[in-house]
């Protein structure tokens, strides 16, 4: 900032030094597309562990591939999840699934008590009671999530309760600070408040006895995975969603400014071969356009022979995908942990996670340390026929002695030998795309800057320091720095013609670290000298 040199002395200018800091992005952090218990519905949720998902989404469901590897997830290292639960949708567009509400309303019916989210997971096993206590002209409200033996007996009158939440001296006045809906609402992790007549604000004074205290009536929707009649098409639809609504997999969009790095729909598997193709050429896309990776599973009982040619069969083409076999079995909580096999893109994302947090996004998620945790290979394969799938772009799940179950591939589904790609290898890719997002998010700066060369040196000056930090991190291939990478952006990149248009290019080069994939040991005998 200029200043005015009016008396005589010494006068302090802070100067910048151009430099702004390009800070990596994630390159774990994962989202599951899929039907789920309970949960809001299109609307993604960030979580950090698996609790989270129990206390959100209501943990494990037979019907929901995706509760098992979210589970496998967390337990192979993965550290946040995006979490889109979907459903059908009638004529109008809306969900088909309803939340659970209250057996009788409370008197007067001035308010009414739903479900937090909709499903039959509420279903008798939501409490209302309105304990005695509160202030004069106001109300006190209880609500409890009980559990009991199957079907559940909403005439218990003391059943287990697994949670509690307690509401006091609430008011049902909206201009009153202690109103009952946006105190509710916004902290209760089990109901919902509707104020039915707000030209009425009586307090409600009672609720009814057991069995009319329970919530009841909600619906999981009219097409769930597992149910009789069960529609492939209607379920591909759910999953696939709107762009323009930003429902099933393009509810993804709301998390912006955050972002997703690998996609899993394991739900998809489970649909017909016409349906699954549908949702993964539509995720296929999304991921490409959000500049993240998807791992693509294969159906239950698809053969070994199956799968030289299962990713053209499917016209599955991608650099952003990948794809495994076989399937991976891991016990099943709900069924007395017996044996249960399900898809494996759960359990790999949280390899990928655990392999880029201890080694870099350019490590191959694969190898020996590469094991799979609580998974065991649903079959187990010979190195020839691991040598069957290796040259077609699918990377094996193997179980070794000693080393158990690992993972024993890292190709991108173009990683087959005749397309002879440069985004063969699943680290090449991953790390050119974590450049690609870092860039992306750290040179929006540089919108409406003067397009000369004090920009282009700052850009320089900024990408290659960016660059620079993951040389010394090892991430590229090279002794020095000029071997390793380069940043160009100057006026051979940038035209008079790309000036007057408002585009400044900016040239980054980088040379990857590729996997060992084939060891190849030469040994020669030495032949003893011959005495005479």
């Amino acid at each position: 900032m200029p200043q005015n040199y009016n008396y005589p002395g010494i006068y302090i200018e802070e100067i910048s030094s151009g430099v702004r800091t390009i800070a990596g992005v994630s390159t774990s952090d994962t989202a599951f597309v899929d039907f789920f218990k309970k949960g809001p519905i299109d609307d993604p949720v960030r979580i950090t562990s698996y609790g989270d998902f129990e206390r959100v989404f209501g943990g494990l469901d037979i019907r929901s591939a995706a509760s098992y590897g979210i589970m496998q997830f967390f337990l192979n290292g993965g550290g946040v999840a995006w979490v889109v639960r979907v459903s059908d949708r009638n004529g109008s567009g809306a969900p088909t699934a309803t939340s659970a509400t209250l057996a009788t309303q409370p008197t007067p019916g001035t308010l009414a008590i739903d479900a937090s989210s909709p499903g039959t997971w509420a279903n008798n096993r939501i409490r209302i009671t309105m304990p005695s206590g509160a202030s004069s002209g106001q109300f006190n409200l209880r609500v409890e999530e009980v559990v009991g033996n199957e079907p559940v007996n909403p005439g218990d009158p003391n059943p287990l309760v697994l949670a509690t939440e307690n509401y006091f001296n609430l008011s049902m006045t909206p201009t009153d600070s202690r109103y009952a809906l946006p105190i509710v609402n916004s902290s209760s992790a089990l109901v919902r408040l509707r104020h039915t007549n707000p030209a009425t604000t009586t307090v409600p004074t009672s609720v009814p006895a057991a069995p009319g205290n329970r919530l009841v009536n909600g619906s999981d929707g009219t097409n769930v995975p597992g149910s009789t009649g069960w529609n492939t098409t209607t379920g591909a639809g759910a999953l696939t969603g709107s762009s323009a609504a930003k429902t099933g997999l393009h509810a993804l969009d709301k998390i912006t400014p955050f972002i997703f790095n690998i996609l899993c729909i394991p739900a998809a598997v489970d649909l017909e071969t016409a349906d699954m193709q549908t949702v993964y050429n539509e995720a296929l896309t999304y991921a490409e356009g959000k500049r993240a990776f998807l791992i693509i599973d294969v159906p239950q009982n698809t053969a070994y022979d199956a799968m030289d040619t299962y990713l053209t069969d499917r016209g599955f083409q991608s650099n952003n995908a990948a794809i495994y076999y076989p399937r991976v079995i891991i016990p099943d909580a709900l069924q007395g942990n017996n044996p249960r096999e399900v898809a494996s893109s759960g359990t790999l994302a949280g390899v990928y996670a655990r392999t880029d947090a201890q080694r870099g996004v350019w490590k191959a998620p694969a190898g020996t340390e590469a094991n799979m945790r609580n998974a065991t290979v649903a079959l187990k394969m010979s190195d020839p026929e691991n040598g069957g799938l290796n040259p077609f772009g699918v990377n094996a799940l193997r179980n070794f002695p000693i080393y158990s179950d690992v993972v024993w591939g890292a190709r991108t589904i173009n990683g087959a030998d005749q397309k002879a790609s440069e985004w063969k290898y699943i680290p090449v890719r991953r790390t050119a795309l974590y450049i690609e997002e870092s860039l992306y998010q750290g040179l929006k700066w540089v919108v409406f800057e003067p397009n000369d060369e004090p920009l282009w040196a700052q850009i320089r000056l900024n990408v290659g320091a960016f660059m620079n930090s993951l040389f010394r991190q090892g991430a590229f291939q090279g002794k020095t720095s000029r071997e390793a990478y380069f940043v160009k952006c100057d006026r051979e990149t940038t035209t008079q013609n790309d000036i007057d248009r408002g585009i400044v290019n900016i040239v980054v080069g980088f040379a990857p670290l590729k996997p060992v994939e084939f060891v190849v040991l030469k040994i020669q005998q030495i032949a003893g000298e011959i005495q005479v």
